[in-house]
């Protein structure tokens, strides 16, 4: 039975675990946090979880939530070049629903699955110098842990990384009473581009309350959306964010009349800055470690494409360490591991750069187009699950203008 050490019990590396797990290794687990610090904690994310992410979950046993968490069938976009104007808006659904479960109800329960099941977990925050003697009694240690110190050990791609500091500050609140979104008769995310400002995204959730709605503010630094850097309590950052509303998208503030924050620590507020990291870090003479998910690959959540990389990148993982069989570890096969997942995270890290940065003229193009034709509204929405399109027509003035063309959409 092979030896594995994961650092880190987050989305990815609990799916990782769980899946291993499964399949027969020998997994120890390495927690900052228990259960039940993180049930009673913050959030940490807003985890729009599309098809094929559902898909690994499900594969794994690890859809705990079905039936519980609403269904989300469809994403409703609109651009707001001015306050309280409306530009363009259309709404389309995906081919699967998505969902939201907070990762203060996913992740405690997906630990106390794993211990369960007889797996090791050991609770202490892991330093770099930790590292090298965990390593060594283990045939493979996966750094799962995104945040921290420890990330640091991963040498940042200065080729793939096109950022140097957040573009965007976010804030995050859990709600319960919102009123329905849209003409009320399906539930939907709401994504609400407003240049200059930054986005708006509102869906349902479900919580440690239960059943609830969230939305995500992504703000332009020093923009007039930038409020909420002193990070507030859920109230007061509840006040706030009906002001804002009030103001730039009224039709959405109505929806928040008689919301109310979810629980005590329903609310977050932080940054992060887009960054791709070099996968392996030698801990010590000829001793390496693997990272994955967000410890490599760090996309703002402006793309929605956090614990779906997360997921994405805990499968390919999986698939890769159970087709090793009994070959060693190496630094070759940590490396392919990687690349092969950098095949489907770079096109998320692409839609992320498109969203974050001044849309070019075939976006805004394709974007226009979306609002008069249903077709094009499915492809614009099916970037969120499936990103690799993104470089198939709305990045691409060639490919662009000849698929709008194809559809009846040209200029």
């Amino acid at each position: 039975m092979r030896k594995i050490l994961i650092v880190g019990a987050g989305h990815a590396g609990l799916q990782l675990a769980l899946s291993l797990q499964s399949a027969g290794y020998d997994i120890t687990l390495l927690s900052a946090r228990t259960a039940a610090d993180i049930r009673g904690g913050r959030p940490t994310s807003t985890q729009a979880m599309f098809g094929p992410a559902l898909d690994h979950e499900r594969e794994a046993g690890l859809n705990l939530w079905d039936g519980l968490t609403e269904a989300v069938p469809g994403c409703d976009v609109s651009l707001v070049p001015a306050p309280a104007t409306r530009a363009l808006s259309f709404y389309s659904q995906w081919d699967q629903p998505s969902n939201s479960v907070d990762q203060r109800v996913k992740i405690p329960a997906w630990l106390e699955l794993f211990e369960s099941r007889g797996g090791r977990v050991v609770y202490q925050t892991v330093t770099p110098g930790d590292l090298a003697p965990l390593a060594a009694r283990h045939e493979l240690t996966i750094i799962a842990a995104g945040k921290g110190e420890i990330a640091g050990l991963f040498e940042r791609d200065a080729a793939r990384s096109k950022y140097t500091a957040p573009a965007r500050h976010l804030s995050a609140l859990y709600l319960d009473g919102v009123e329905p979104g849209g003409d009320g008769k399906d539930p939907r995310i709401d994504i609400i581009m407003a240049p200059g400002a930054g986005e708006f995204y509102a869906m349902p959730a479900y919580t440690v309350t239960g059943a609830c709605d969230l939305f995500l503010l992504e703000a332009v630094p020093g923009g007039p959306w930038d409020l909420f850097s002193d990070r507030p309590g859920p109230e007061e950052h509840l006040t706030r964010t009906r002001s804002l509303l009030a103001d730039y998208l009224p039709w959405q503030g109505r929806r928040y009349a008689r919301a109310e924050p979810t629980d005590a620590q329903a609310n977050l507020a932080g940054a992060f800055t887009t960054t791709v990291r070099k996968p392996v870090a030698e801990v010590a003479p000829g001793a390496f470690v693997l990272g994955m998910a967000d410890v490599v690959v760090v996309n703002d959540p402006v793309s929605g494409q956090g614990a779906n990389n997360a997921s994405h990148s805990a499968a390919i993982y999986a698939k890769a360490i159970i087709d090793r069989g009994d070959r060693p570890f190496d630094r070759e096969w940590m490396q392919a591991t990687f690349d092969t997942y950098w095949e489907h995270a770079r096109h998320s890290v692409r839609l992320t750069e498109m969203l974050l940065d001044p849309l070019p003229p075939i976006a805004q193009r394709c974007l226009a187009a979306a609002a008069e034709h249903p077709a094009v509204a499915k492809r614009a929405i099916d970037l969120f699950p499936y990103p690799a399109d993104v470089d198939e027509w709305i990045l691409d003035p060639v490919k662009g203008e000849a698929y709008l063309e194809s559809v009846g959409a040209g200029s």
